[in-house]
């Protein structure tokens, strides 16, 4: 039978209703901190599953106990399971920082959920890698002056692998077909009710980048910026897929369980549920295939009115220190932003962050929020540059899922 998961329908519309009403937060009087002083005792962060780990699950992986030590600021984290979801969070109120993503980051500064960060408060700015200082995810010139600003600080990147068994798929499967079209796989079975699929809107990009590859003809250019037929063509790929699909993840957990118990064998996944099934020595591998990938640069965001601006700030560099970057690498299978925790961590080892798709980053298509302003002129002819935006993308996803 099926297993369908509905929570992220509720998260996507909610999020959009909440960001709706969220449009007139006001910034903070006076503009950005101009002086970190003493931590309030507590910062509280909306954070993606695996990001903020204290040693409860290995001791070896634990970035906040030294941070609560040094600083005298208690971390209290809240996991959400899809970028809507962190949206609607932050809309709720009451958190510091978010680990946002690009398809949530840029509704974030839209809405005015997130305020102006002052780099010179965060010293160790200057070591993130410069693909991502000034990325257009994080950096926008929301006042008109001519001078992006910096509303975040990036945390870690990678890719959203393939993630398959290794003992059905005697070589590692070269193309996101075997997750969007039925096809018998090397044990002679099909693989219909044994693959995956994202829960969220986010994931049209997905079959749309799948399309940008096999049929070039639909003149698809970035896989979030879709013109009508572009998109309803990624919207019919992707109720073909329907009908294959176990269950369309979000709770890395469940996931974990499906490729261990329910008999699952591909999926598009991340790094993170690969390396806990590997350490559990489930038989268990990934790969980017011949399409490419889409993918998350994720950066951390403070809230417009965060509670603990002081101890936020005191997070915010300790985010870019060496060991924590390589050791959450080698954690969740991410690239660190800061390219010197590539060298001399015990954890990740000097080989980890090409292990990791250091080498892929031109390869992947990086979340970012749909947009009816495309970035391209779709008809070639210098005419209106109309693409389907987000909420579109909400509500069709919910659509699929369900059938229709």
């Amino acid at each position: 039978m099926r297993k369908v998961s509905y929570l992220f329908w509720l998260t996507a519309v909610l999020g959009l209703g909440l960001v709706a009403c969220a449009q007139a937060a006001p910034a903070p009087e006076g503009g950005p901190l101009q002086k970190v002083g003493e931590g309030e005792g507590s910062v509280s962060i909306v954070n993606w599953a695996g990001y903020i780990e204290r040693g409860a699950t290995d001791p070896a992986f634990d970035w906040v106990t030294d941070f609560e030590a040094q600083t005298g600021c208690k971390v209290q984290e809240k996991i959400a399971a899809t970028s809507d979801e962190m949206v609607a969070l932050m809309t709720e109120g009451g958190f510091d920082l978010v680990t946002a993503s690009g398809d949530a980051s840029n509704r974030l500064i839209s809405a005015g959920l997130v305020q102006e960060i002052n780099t010179d408060l965060v010293p160790s700015y200057s070591t993130v890698d410069e693909r991502l200082q000034n990325a257009p995810w994080h950096t926008v010139d929301k006042d008109g002056d001519g001078t992006p600003e910096h509303y975040g600080v990036p945390y870690q990147w990678g890719s959203n692998v393939l993630m398959y068994n290794t003992e059905v798929f005697s070589e590692p499967p070269t193309s996101w077909s075997v997750v969007f079209e039925e096809t018998t796989l090397g044990d002679g079975e099909s693989n219909a009710g044994r693959v995956e699929a994202y829960d969220g809107p986010i994931y049209i990009a997905d079959a749309a980048l799948y399309l940008m590859y096999h049929n070039p003809e639909l003149g698809i250019q970035d896989p979030y910026e879709l013109t009508r037929d572009q998109f309803n063509a990624s919207l019919d790929l992707l109720r073909q897929q329907r009908e294959l699909v176990n269950r369309y993840w979000h709770d890395v957990g469940l996931q974990i369980q499906d490729f261990t118990n329910e008999g699952v064998v591909a999926a598009s996944s991340w790094p993170y549920q690969v390396n806990l099934l590997v350490f559990d020595e489930q038989p268990i591998a990934s790969v980017i295939p011949v399409e490419g990938a889409t993918g998350w640069a994720d950066t951390t965001m403070m809230h417009t009115n965060a509670p603990h601006p002081n101890c936020a700030y005191k997070w915010l560099e300790h985010s870019l220190n060496a060991k924590l970057q390589g050791d959450l690498a080698s954690w969740f299978g991410s690239v660190p932003v800061v390219l010197s925790a590539c060298e001399g961590n015990a954890l990740l080892t000097d080989e980890g962050c090409d292990v990791n798709g250091m080498g892929n980053f031109a390869r992947t298509s990086f979340w970012k929020t749909p947009a009816a302003a495309c970035g391209f002129d779709p008809a070639g002819d210098a005419g209106p540059t109309d693409c389907v935006p987000y909420h579109e993308w909400v509500t069709n996803m919910i659509a699929v899922i369900g059938g229709r």
